[in-house]
């Protein structure tokens, strides 16, 4: 691989939708393929549940957002949410008969659920991927990933010594490197979750120095940064970070009357600057912001993401 090899290859175009317009279009159409994706929240901002969802989405045709695909959940955070899914799957199967018209299955049969232990676990089972892509399973082939969650991997694994550390970190480029070798080979979307830990540092950085736009990541209140540290933030292409927020309003747009109210912000790094902020309210509306000039779009997302929040 040289310069002048990537420039002879055409540039892929291929993206997933998540199932919200706002959404996809921060992300410039969907989930990208052959790299991978971050979606960085504290626990119960939604990441399972979009998830899930990009795991049906997946199976949509090309010409609706999909790839035509089925999907892997290597899942490390426990019970995996079987009932979630089959709610997700009839939602999905009412929405879009004409693929499962002329044939004797459903959402379901397509998303194939993996339980992973440890990074070490991850690692041995990575010939197990390769087989399925080379050899799908049913009349979709694999075209997403999704590990759910990298953070559990090494909750517990590692202590804080240096010989841990280097371990650790030649794990993470050992299973992004075999991730990406994949998405690639088998123009796959690899598409992972991750925690939040509790920022420490000063308010001039990171030891002085200011990394991407960690100061920026607020998520209940409090200034967080993603799990793992700037080793696997190096591993991935893209990140998408949730925030949670709960805020009182007064405008009645709580669905059971009541003012209290619970908002999800969305950024997308890595960048500069923000790139996108989006509102989701629990009657599923959802509200397009800019910083400067506050609401641009609203639309209604309770049929996609019913239970988003």
């Amino acid at each position: 691989m040289n310069p002048q090899s990537l420039l002879r290859q055409p540039p892929t175009n291929r993206k997933l939708t998540t199932g919200c317009p706002i959404i996809d279009g921060y992300l410039c159409g969907g989930v990208p393929s052959n790299s991978i994706t971050e979606i960085v929240a504290e626990s119960g901002c939604g990441k399972t549940q979009l998830c899930l969802q990009l795991s049906l989405s997946s199976q949509l045709p090309m010409s609706h957002g999909g790839l035509s695909g089925s999907s892997l959940y290597l899942h490390s955070e426990f019970p995996f949410p079987f009932r979630r899914l089959h709610q997700l799957s009839r939602s999905f199967h009412l929405s879009n008969p004409a693929i499962y018209a002329d044939h004797n299955d459903n959402p379901c049969d397509h998303v194939f659920v993996q339980s992973v232990h440890s990074a070490d676990h991850l690692l041995d089972i990575m010939p197990r991927i390769e087989v399925l892509a080379e050899n799908p399973k049913t009349r979709f082939p694999l075209k997403l990933i999704v590990l759910d969650s990298v953070a559990a991997l090494f909750r517990s694994e590692f202590d804080n010594t240096p010989s841990d550390l280097k371990k650790r970190a030649s794990l993470f480029f050992k299973i992004s490197g075999k991730l990406k070798q994949l998405a690639h080979r088998f123009d796959l979307v690899v598409v992972m979750t991750n925690q939040v830990v509790d920022f420490v540092e000063s308010s001039e950085g990171i030891n002085g120095l200011r990394v991407g736009n960690v100061r920026a990541l607020y998520s209940s209140g409090r200034r967080v940064v993603p799990a793992l540290g700037l080793a696997w933030a190096n591993c991935v292409n893209s990140r998408l970070f949730l925030s949670r927020d709960e805020i009182v309003w007064n405008d009645n747009r709580g669905t059971d009357g009541n003012s209290d109210g619970l908002i999800s912000t969305s950024r997308l790094f890595p960048s500069p600057r923000v790139l996108g902020l989006f509102r989701a309210y629990q009657d599923g509306r959802e509200e397009a912001m800019d910083e400067e000039n506050g609401i641009v779009s609203l639309c209604s997302l309770s049929r996609v993401f019913p239970l988003f929040l």
